[in-house]
């Protein structure tokens, strides 16, 4: 029903927000739209979480390997390759960690996103490797770290030298935005060298408690906030343990007093849970991917839960 001239219609302007509120979120979601920025795909949550910090706004990154699986055993998808051919930008952990990524990008057929290619990213370069040794790797070795130990994202005092290489790949294929990822990479590293020192004060009476862990996820870790880890349950990484490598660890665990055994949420229980009341030892789980745990959303968080969890054990 018309009202008298000149009068507006009720609930015209609230509906005329709406369609325009929806419009707005129809444009944002739109291919067109998600052109206009950087696609990238990286091999890890936590290379997305890095890239993100870096490119901002300005990049879509999206990880192949789902947070809670280990990179190193993770089978590719049809869709992955289909990911990298939508891709302008490559970022993989590098160290043998994701070799898979290779028989990817022969299948998408994107020279610049393989090795020496304008955008591939391996955040590897410049890092100090830890654990660096030749090693076979043969029927029953599992993933054998032969080319050093792949988990350096786990000492935050190397996001610098990550978000770096990052910043260079960026600035390589978006030159016009390179004043851009350099702010955002200054920002994110004030940020995270604030919180490194809070985390280092949180776990520094724990410097001198012996741990065991499932998996050798944690040199770099244990270097930064010098943590002591003693043994790993594994015989190699990778290879479940056997019996007598289980009884081994539990004589360790009993000579060194260990209290603490550390296992990471894909990892199976069982053999932890068996050392640790052996031992009379409590299991903490640690997130060593950003998404793996909940409140582990980004890279910082990552850290957050993971130093929580460590330091309430300090605390009993």
């Amino acid at each position: 029903m018309e009202g008298p001239p000149g009068a507006a219609l009720p609930h015209f302007k609230p509906m005329r927000l709406r369609f325009a509120l929806i419009a707005a979120c129809l444009v944002l979601a739109s291919p067109a739209y998600a052109q206009g920025r950087i696609q990238i795909v990286t091999t890890t949550t936590d290379l997305r979480s890095l890239t993100e910090a870096v490119g901002g706004e300005r990049v879509v990154a999206v990880s192949l390997v789902p947070a809670n699986m280990d990179a190193e055993e993770y089978q590719p998808k049809p869709q992955d390759v289909l990911r990298l051919k939508n891709a302008r930008m490559l970022v993989r952990v590098g160290l043998d960690y994701d070799l898979w990524v290779d028989r990817l990008l022969v299948q998408a057929g994107k020279p610049e996103l393989r090795r020496g290619g304008a955008g591939y990213v391996d955040t590897s370069f410049a890092i100090a490797v830890l654990e660096l040794r030749g090693m076979s790797v043969g029927p029953g070795d599992g993933h054998a770290h032969g080319s050093g130990n792949p988990h350096y994202w786990l000492d935050p005092k190397n996001a610098e030298i990550i978000t770096g290489t990052i910043l260079e790949t960026l600035a390589r294929i978006d030159p016009a935005n390179t004043a851009i990822y350099e702010s955002n990479r200054l920002a994110f590293l004030a940020r995270l060298n604030a919180k490194i020192a809070e985390w280092e004060a949180k776990l520094a009476p724990l410097k001198t408690m012996p741990i065991v862990a499932y998996h050798n996820s944690w040199p770099y870790f244990a270097r930064r906030f010098r943590l002591d880890f003693v043994a790993f349950i594994e015989i190699k990484p990778g290879v479940p343990p056997s019996p007598s490598h289980l009884a081994g660890i539990i004589q360790t665990m009993r000579i060194r007093g260990v209290q603490v055994v550390v296992r990471e949420p894909h990892e199976p229980e069982r053999d932890v849970a068996f050392v640790a009341g052996k031992a009379g030892a409590q299991v903490v789980t640690l997130a060593a991917s950003v998404g793996a745990l909940p409140r582990t959303d980004d890279y910082i968080s990552l850290f957050d839960v993971n130093v929580e969890a460590l330091a309430s054990v300090a605390k009993r």
